[in-house]
């Protein structure tokens, strides 16, 4: 691991963790805001109302998922799928936070602003870490290379098993044209 990601994994984690740790203290503030999406949600998808309609564990799971992604990005494990997690919480506070905000003075439009790009900025860095690979090699890159190393091999052994069929052939024609000379 480069120096620059083991400094700035834990960097970018330190705000999820701290403010996971806030949600899971203050659960009940977190679901008071997390209150009208849910109803969005469940207004849009009527199967989601046991889910929708406690938004106390709803916040609670936030605040633990953040914890715990924070957590395992900022020590460097599993950190592609913890930075994916880490970018579906962000994005929901930042929807929860902008439409909770303050929108009735140029002030307080000006901090509601500065703030969801804030979250919109943690997105970013979040969503580039997902897609780090570390200097190795995706899945996609590995997968892709294995199918063609697959292809490159069948080649080389059709070519091997042709060759063989021709030398088997020569043999047998020799073979016979020895029986019928004969």
């Amino acid at each position: 691991m480069t120096i620059v990601r083991f400094v700035a994994r834990p960097m970018l984690a330190a705000t999820f963790v701290a403010s996971g740790v806030d949600r899971l203290r203050n659960a009940q503030d977190t679901a008071d805001q997390l209150q009208p999406a849910l109803r969005q949600v469940q207004s849009m998808v009527p199967s989601a109302a046991p889910v929708t309609g406690n938004e106390k564990l709803v916040a609670q799971v936030i605040g633990a998922t953040q914890v715990g992604a924070g957590v395992l990005l900022g020590i460097g494990k599993f950190p592609r799928i913890a930075a994916l997690l880490l970018a579906g919480t962000a994005a929901a506070n930042a929807l929860v936070e902008f439409n909770a905000a303050d929108a009735t003075s140029p002030d307080s439009r000006r901090a509601r602003r500065n703030q969801l790009l804030k979250n919109v900025s943690l997105i970013g860095g979040v969503l580039l870490a997902a897609v780090d690979t570390n200097g190795r090699p995706g899945l996609v890159w590995r997968a892709e290379h294995l199918a063609s190393d697959a292809r490159r091999n069948v080649q080389t052994f059709s070519k091997d098993a042709r060759k063989q069929l021709q030398k088997a052939e020569r043999t047998v024609r020799a073979a016979a044209s020895d029986v019928v000379g004969s």
